[in-house]
């Protein structure tokens, strides 16, 4: 991973940090063999030579590996952060410094350095975006619709500067994006219903060896870390709320469960309701699971899964986190208007007095798991950014050819991705016969 130092635009917090950075992010690189393999490729092949892409992803050590990827394949890359808690700062330094990239990116940043670091990705002109939470592309349709106003006002003001006919290049320059996360594929949807997607997307989250594997198992321990590295709770013998059982929910669920907890499933959906039920769930509706949750968690990507209402109702001692993509579904808002607080209890822990009683949030209701802990293992990531790089490849060769709509990264790239991270893991499985190739393909073969 070592290269030579180089000089490029870049908001970092300390390029001091670089070899730290350095060596955290190598360490990462040894449990990601798939993205090691599709590097050498690209290293060979150059399929983004002469692409401009600005990513907008979290800033850590698994997200460096990609970055390099995305280079070695020929790629100019401008990298953001998609959530202000979650850049690990000694990545972002050894991105600039030992690999030249242009990064923007520092943790903590207030609201108007997050989007100024979205404009700096912006102004690189890309060809190709990468996104999670498809704020990248929120931004690009704004631009596209002249809605300037929606737009945050470090893009706004820089927008306005741009004539009609550079704000259209922007956009028209836009071969297609892809998208990493549930929360951004929901977005881009509704674009595509709306018909006003301006370009094709890719999204990378509906590919099995991402949703089957990321979603569950790393936010499924990666949520559960966070947690412990926030409050050094005991999980055993407590009663852990988890709004939302998609494969996310699923995850931690399972892992709550297995370290202890007495765990209780919220849902709108009755269908995965059930399944959480006959997985032996306790299924409750908010305000019911309200009065008895020690810890409640949410992993819905929806808007105030828990509102006012709920926090009146819970217990002395609460602890309310997210893991959703943004800090929407607690209602901070109403909490402002309604307790006092916060106070620092510890670091990622606030104090609110509600009601005479007690409640404790966790890492500003953003993404607990990257803010407060770093995110999912690298093992996971391997598959969810080999599916990146590879969707990035798909849209550099075909993008002109896709529809303006929201795609599926190729059924055989899934498969070759799965292929190769079994190869990796020692694991062999048995492949069909010619009989049994026939007999899959027949209509007249019975009993």
């Amino acid at each position: 991973m070592t290269a030579a130092a180089h000089s490029a635009p870049h908001d970092v917090k300390d390029l001091g940090l670089s070899a730290a950075g350095r060596r955290r992010t190598e360490w990462a690189e040894r449990s990601m063999p798939v993205l090691r393999q599709i590097r050498e490729r690209f290293a060979a092949e150059r399929p983004l030579a002469g692409r401009r892409l600005s990513a907008c992803l979290h800033v850590t050590t698994e997200t460096a590996n990609l970055a390099v990827t995305l280079k070695a394949g020929g790629a100019d890359v401008a990298l953001c952060a998609s959530n202000p808690l979650s850049t690990q700062d000694d990545v972002a330094a050894h991105l600039v410094k030992d690999h030249g990239l242009k990064v923007f990116a520092i943790k903590g940043e207030d609201h108007d350095t997050y989007y100024d670091h979205l404009r700096a990705a912006l102004a690189h002109r890309p060809d190709i975006t990468m996104d999670d939470g498809a704020d990248l592309v929120g931004a690009l349709h704004m631009i596209a619709l002249n809605r300037l106003d929606d737009l945050a006002p470090p893009v706004r003001r820089w927008v306005e500067r741009l004539s009609a006919g550079e704000r259209q290049q922007l956009v028209s320059g836009v071969i297609g994006s892809t998208e990493e996360t549930t929360t951004g594929v929901i977005r881009l949807k509704a674009m595509a219903r709306d018909g006003v997607l301006q370009f094709p997307v890719v999204a990378v989250n509906d590919s099995d060896t991402k949703h089957l594997f990321d979603n569950r198992y790393g936010t499924g321990q990666s949520t559960l870390d966070g947690i412990l590295r926030a409050t050094n709770l005991l999980i055993a013998g407590s009663t852990v709320v988890v709004a939302g059982y998609g494969w996310c929910g699923r995850g931690f669920a399972l892992r709550a469960r297995g370290a202890g907890a007495n765990v209780i499933v919220t849902e709108i959906d009755p269908l995965k309701a059930l399944e959480a039920q006959m997985d032996g769930y306790r299924v409750l509706p908010m305000a019911e699971a309200a009065k008895v949750g020690d810890v409640f968690v949410t992993l819905t990507g929806n808007v105030h899964v828990i509102r006012l209402e709920h926090m009146r109702a819970m217990k002395e001692g609460a602890i309310i986190a997210n893991s959703g993509h943004f800090n929407v579904e607690i209602d901070l808002d109403g909490l402002q208007r309604a307790g006092e607080g916060p106070v620092p209890v510890r670091d990622f822990v606030d104090g609110w007095r509600l009601d005479g009683k007690q409640l404790y949030v966790l890492a500003d209701g953003r993404l607990v798991n990257l803010a407060a802990a770093e995110g999912h293992p690298a093992s996971v990531m391997d598959m969810s950014f080999a599916n990146q790089a590879l969707a990035a490849e798909y849209v550099a060769r075909h993008g002109r050819e896709l529809g303006r709509a929201v795609h599926r990264i190729p059924r055989e790239l899934d498969q070759e991705i799965a292929r190769l991270k079994l190869q990796a893991m020692g694991v062999g499985i048995d492949a069909l016969t010619p009989e049994q190739q026939k007999y899959l393909a027949s209509w007249d073969l019975g009993t």
